[in-house]
């Protein structure tokens, strides 16, 4: 059975995921590609929910693996809600981060490791992996300091400097372990510059 792509953006915080992506899905949604635009955690009312929990700056006392758990559940309520039903429409799916930012996060920010993460998340998603992922590489310092600029910053967005160098290390780790599907794209440069870049790729990719 014929299905849609997958397509996921990543990068540490800081690196314009989200303006890149959407950016990127309304230039292709204008160039008449069947496509929509979803993130994580998030993308559907329950795992919004979930969302609000994990990132809530209230919620400190948070123990490591049940952050984990609660990233995998939101995950797996997204793609069997959205993120599925989409793809065997034929459609393209952009998604805002998917189970890389929990290996980088949990597997190595929070020091769980990144196969005790990918076990949990394998059993979420099944094996569905993305066809292609767009990482937005930036020194990750940089991105610090664009975060830091926030009117609101979320629970993560206020760990420790160490938290996020940790992070850049475990997707360091990930361009290795899936150098097949990354496609690493300078972050460092004007949104329309990124977007172009981003958007040729994806045409190169889908054909």
């Amino acid at each position: 059975m014929n299905r849609g792509w997958f397509i996921t953006f990543e990068g540490p915080d800081g690196s314009g995921k989200t303006t890149i992506s959407t950016n990127v899905y309304q230039q292709l949604k204008t160039e008449g590609f069947d496509v929509i635009y979803t993130r994580e955690p998030g993308g559907i009312e329950i795992a919004e929910k979930i969302r609000d929990i994990i990132l809530d700056p209230k919620n400190i006392a948070m123990d490591k693996k049940t952050e984990a758990l609660l990233y995998a559940a939101s995950r797996r309520q997204h793609l069997i809600e959205k993120i599925l039903p989409a793809l065997n429409e034929n459609k393209i799916v952009i998604c805002d981060r998917f189970v890389d930012s929990s290996l980088a996060y949990q597997g190595v920010g929070r020091e769980i490791g990144i196969d005790q993460v990918l076990a949990i998340n394998e059993f979420a998603i099944e094996g569905l992996y993305p066809d292609f992922t767009i990482f937005l590489d930036i020194d990750p310092k940089k991105g610090l300091s664009r975060i830091a600029d926030r009117n609101y910053r979320d629970r993560l967005d206020r760990e420790k400097e160490q938290f996020h160098m940790l992070v850049a290390q475990g997707y360091e780790q990930l361009k290795l372990r899936f150098k097949d599907r990354y496609h690493i794209v300078d972050a460092d440069r004007n949104v329309s510059d990124i977007v172009n870049d981003a958007v040729t790729i994806i045409k190169q990719r889908i054909g």
